[in-house]
Order: C-alpha cells, then sequence, then structure tokens
C-alpha cells in the first residue's frame, strides 16, 4: 500500500459500519417511539394561507398554532412563514370543514386587525390523495434504485451494482432516521430532494468503482484490500471538494431562503452528508466484502 495512505479505511470499514448502524438504529428507535411527521400531503388534510401584515416569525407562528389548537381542538401539523414578504403564513392541519376554518380565520382576522375577507387559499386533501401520493413516492424511489442498478452492472458489473445500490439505500435509511428523530415534515418536496441526492450519491460512487477498476488493471500486484484502498484515497479530494461547494450553495439557500426554499433545502444537505459518507466509508467498503467473498469460495 502507498505509504501516503497512512489511514486504511477498508482495514477499518468495522469503524464506518457501526456508525451507520448506531445512526439507522437510533432511526429505527424513534420511528417506533414517535413516527415520521407526516405532512397532510401524504396524511390528507386542509391547508389555509393568511397575510398577517406583519412578520411571520415564530412567535407569530406559535401564536397561530395556538389559535387552530383553540378552535379546532387540535395543534397544526405545522405553521410556517411563507411569500417574499415574509408576512403570510401557511397553516397545515388535520381535515377540517369550512366552518372551522372560517371560524380559524375569523379569529386570526381579529388578532392582528386584518381587513382580508377570506383567507389567500383554502386547499384540501383528502386521505386518498395522500395515499396515492405515498404510493407514488415509493414507487418512484423503488424505479430510480432499480434502474441504477441495472445500468451500472450493465456497464461494470453486478457486484458493483449490488454495492452501489445499498449504499444509496443506506443515505435514504440516514435521511429517514433525521427526519424521524427531528420530526421535520415530511411531504412532497422531501421526495423530490430524496431522488436529487440518489443521483447526486451515485455519482460520487460511480468514481469510486471507475477508479478501482483502472487499479485492478494498473496495480496488479496489490492486493484487493489495497487497491480499493487506494482508489478511495485518490478520489476522496474530489468527493469532499463537490460536496462542500454544493453545500454552500444549498446552505445559503436554507439559511437565507423563504420557507418554501428552505423545506427543500433541509433534505438536501442531510442528503449531502449521508451521500459523502456512503460514497467514500461504505461502497468500497461492500465491494471489497462482496469480492473478497467470492475469493473465498
Amino acid at each position: 500500500m502507498d505509504k501516503n495512505y497512512k489511514f486504511h479505511i477498508v482495514k477499518n470499514r468495522k469503524i464506518f459500519f457501526i456508525i451507520s448502524l448506531v445512526v439507522i438504529l437510533a432511526g429505527v428507535i424513534s420511528f417506533i417511539i414517535q413516527g415520521f411527521n407526516l405532512d397532510i400531503d401524504f396524511l390528507g388534510g386542509t391547508s389555509m394561507q393568511v397575510n398577517i401584515g406583519v412578520d411571520a416569525d415564530r412567535a407569530q407562528c406559535e401564536k397561530i398554532s395556538g389559535i387552530v389548537k383553540e378552535i379546532a381542538g387540535f395543534e397544526a401539523s405545522s405553521v410556517q412563514k411563507i411569500g417574499d414578504d415574509g408576512k403570510s403564513v401557511l397553516v397545515k392541519t388535520k381535515a377540517i370543514d369550512s366552518e372551522v376554518s372560517d371560524k380559524i380565520f375569523q379569529k386570526i382576522k381579529a388578532e392582528y386587525n386584518l381587513t382580508a375577507t377570506a383567507p389567500e387559499s383554502v386547499d384540501n386533501v383528502s386521505a386518498t390523495v395522500g395515499s396515492e401520493m405515498t404510493r407514488q413516492a415509493i414507487t418512484a424511489v423503488s424505479i430510480a434504485i432499480v434502474l441504477m442498478l441495472i445500468y451500472i452492472a450493465i456497464r461494470f458489473e453486478i457486484k458493483v451494482a449490488l454495492s452501489a445500490v445499498l449504499a444509496l439505500v443506506h443515505d435514504v435509511l440516514v435521511m429517514l432516521a433525521a427526519y424521524t428523530i427531528f420530526q421535520i415534515p415530511i411531504n412532497m418536496t422531501f421526495v423530490a430532494a430524496l431522488l436529487t441526492i440518489l443521483g447526486y450519491s451515485i455519482n460520487a460512487t460511480i468514481i469510486i468503482f471507475d477508479r478501482i477498476r483502472e487499479n485492478n488493471k494498473y496495480k496488479s500486484k496489490e492486493s484487493l484490500e489495497d487497491k480499493v484502498n487506494r482508489s478511495i484515497w485518490q478520489t476522496m479530494g474530489r468527493s469532499i471538494n463537490t460536496t462542500l461547494t454544493t453545500l454552500f450553495t444549498i446552505g445559503t439557500l436554507a439559511i437565507l431562503g423563504v420557507s418554501s426554499i428552505k423545506i427543500f433545502a433541509v433534505p438536501i444537505i442531510v442528503g449531502l452528508f449521508a451521500g459523502l459518507f456512503s460514497s467514500v466509508f461504505i461502497s468500497g467498503n461492500i465491494y471489497y466484502l462482496f469480492k473478497r467473498e467470492r475469493k473465498a469460495k
């Protein structure tokens, strides 16, 4: 092995597997205890958009959430600041009828001395529509993963494809763990972000496997363990730099963007770290285990 690669990633693979396992198990435990914070996109419900005439900061959002609980008898699923001026709020609740939504609006109108005669918008999503969205989301992610598996198997070999797909499954599980632990609302924006991260992560993973293939040709005297380790180190700078440059952009959106942009940026940031970790520390090690298993037989 090249003396410059003092830390052997493949030999220390158990460390990285344990880190991933701990995060995923924490997600499983959190899911058992509190489940996912599914938005009305999946559960069905009512969304109401109201311009309150003042900056809809955290205190105002909590105040409106209290109004919803007072009138409807349960807390709002979420109250978010939206719009370029930051004075509009999007209130999402369980399904309520027009009479209850009107009472909520009238209470908000009285609290903020509004002149509007009706909310900017009121939309209802049925549970049936929510179930259909859930099915479509699962189908979209499954199709994307299967197509990647087929393409990589043709482009490289089946063991590479399986390693890459297992790394993608890792990314999905880590993102889901983050969402259940921190109770971040899961909506269709999350699905779009998830598909984006899958494409981003697989690209970084393919770079590593392409380098492994090159080292298999020109480093024939090295052991498989050292070839994989060398390949990971040779591509690590690219993987980290690509992630950081993307993180700077997405991080700026998460900090300075409006709520609708932040909702998309947060899962992207979580996925960036999960994708970097799986590409560098998981995919190559899984590939090594697959190849070692074949040689053992």
